[in-house]
């Protein structure tokens, strides 16, 4: 019998380095590309969104346009129950929420030190799956009443950077703001009560003073109206931003996006779009260059034909005979994994500088390279099923 290694030899005349050489280059070309492509994507994507996740929600707050006009006539700038329902309809509209208001007078009492503020608030509410944070103190109870607040962190850095620098007062941390004196005094309906408060959270989404929803059912039939009202805000979560249509429909409508959140969504947008470009390029290369290394093994299979039907004749099974083909697209393919994975590192490096600017520091390596690993196990897989179907093909000619 022959042994392993006099097989190779044996079998290893007909093949090409020219052709395996190629396909090596390819494949790390392709490779490379694609698992730069996601490692960039995780990187700089810090820089367009506040959360740092991979697949983040996108949300617009919607308001009607006021003009001078519109004000002194009296124009409603509320969403009627039928203008929600059209905005719902739309493709990119994964889910609409409502704002609702306070409808009564609200003071504010804060005791900073020996200083003490004492100023106008209102409330807003929306449903607790569209804020960004998640207190554990998210709830209201009539019977032991305090009121949860989530404000903006834009409101800290003003009073920090702001108020208090120009007053004298001290500056307040996030975690101290648990620890300050609050109290809300609530006037409406001929009542006029006072009841604790607590900031629980900072929103880096919302720019209002938000409570619950509960609090605020609560609080409007008791110091306000009461009952159902049209909300003058809309926070839509969407599934592609950047989409022209959106514009479209706000311009047609008369709505607008506060603040610049529709101009960052469509860099995030565009980003994706780019980096999904040049995933799709990294993975046709890796695709030629998967169907060049299996045209190069069904030509070296074709010039071994009278080889391996001898070996098969003489008793070796398909397996030992397709090993050495496995062995061979095994190391080839190992070899380009790592490689390439060396070349992202490396291409990496050079631009993390730039985003460290940014205050990005990068995110971990893991997710592209178990890409990389996919991606290769596939194509390893598909390169050994062949070469087997093949020797099988063989190994039934012989009878």
């Amino acid at each position: 019998m022959i042994k392993g290694g006099l097989m190779w030899r044996l079998l290893r005349k007909h093949i090409s380095a020219g052709q395996l050489i190629g396909f090596s280059i390819a494949n790390l070309i392709g490779l490379t590309i694609v698992i730069l492509a996601v490692q960039f994507y995780r990187d700089v994507r810090p820089i367009f969104q506040d959360d740092e996740s991979f697949i983040k929600k996108d949300y617009l707050i919607i308001t009607r346009k006021v003009t001078g006009v519109g004000a002194m006539m009296g124009t409603t700038s509320e969403f009627a129950d039928s203008d929600i329902a059209t905005i719902q309809k739309q493709p990119w509209v994964r889910k609409v929420g409502r704002f609702t208001r306070s409808e009564y007078n609200i003071w504010a009492t804060v005791q900073v030190g020996r200083t003490g503020m004492h100023t106008q608030f209102f409330f807003e509410a929306i449903p607790s799956e569209f804020i960004d944070v998640n207190p554990s103190e998210w709830h209201f109870d009539p019977a032991h009443p305090q009121v949860p607040v989530i404000v903006s962190k834009d409101y800290l850095s003003l009073y920090n950077f702001g108020y208090a620098a120009a007053q004298g007062m001290p500056e307040i941390s996030e975690g101290m703001v648990n620890m300050i004196p609050l109290s809300f005094q609530f006037t409406g309906n001929g009542v006029n009560e006072v009841i604790p408060g607590r900031i629980v959270g900072f929103s880096n989404r919302l720019n209002t003073i938000i409570v619950p929803e509960e609090f605020m059912k609560w609080s409007n039939d008791r110091y306000g109206r009461g009952g159902d009202q049209l909300p003058a805000r809309l926070i839509v979560e969407v599934n592609s931003p950047g989409d022209q249509r959106i514009k479209d429909f706000m311009d047609s409508h008369g709505y607008e996006i506060a603040g610049d959140k529709m101009d960052s969504s469509k860099a995030n947008y565009f980003l994706t779009v780019i980096i999904g470009i040049v995933v799709s390029v990294g993975v046709l290369i890796s695709l030629l260059s998967f169907f060049v290394l299996m045209l190069s093994i069904y030509l070296l299979l074709q010039k071994n034909t009278k080889k391996l039907q001898d070996l098969l004749m003489l008793g070796y099974s398909p397996h030992e005979v397709s090993k050495p083909y496995i062995k061979m697209v095994a190391y080839i393919n190992g070899a380009v994994l790592v490689f390439s994975i060396l070349f992202m590192t490396l291409m990496r490096l050079e631009y993390l500088p730039m985003l460290r600017a940014f205050e990005v520091s990068g995110s971990s390596l893991w997710i592209s390279i178990v890409v990389g690993v996919i991606i290769m196990g596939l194509i390893t897989t598909g390169n050994i099923i062949a070469i087997k179907r093949k020797i099988a093909t063989l190994w039934r000619q012989k009878d």
